[in-house]
């Protein structure tokens, strides 16, 4: 990439980053209320996130080969006994995934 092509793209990533940060602002002003439609995706999304997020992990797995699954299946159980003891999605979805690594790495 040239010189000039480097800065247009910084320029035109610098940008898109400004609109997406300031349109909710512009979209949604404190005046008004929140459409019940955008509380309702509030909602939802986070689960929805989560579970593609479990079949994106798993499309792979093979139950007749190497661990048989057993790894994948001890790190959802851990993600999930911490989600019902924290109920804070990123811890879970970390501490699942430092399972995960640690029982590929030096388990199976």
């Amino acid at each position: 990439m040239s010189f000039k092509q480097q800065l247009i793209t910084v320029a035109v990533i610098i940008l898109a980053t400004v609109i997406m940060r300031f349109l909710p602002f512009v979209l949604f002003p404190d005046n008004k209320p929140t459409p019940k439609f955008i509380h309702y995706l509030g909602v939802v999304l986070p689960a929805a996130v989560f579970g593609l997020l479990m079949i994106y992990a798993l499309k792979g797995v093979d139950l007749f080969s190497g661990g048989h699954g057993i790894p994948e299946l001890l790190a959802i159980a851990a993600t999930a006994a911490v989600h019902l003891w924290k109920k804070k999605m990123l811890l879970s979805i970390s501490a699942g995934t430092i399972c995960y690594m640690l029982l590929v790495q030096f388990v199976f």
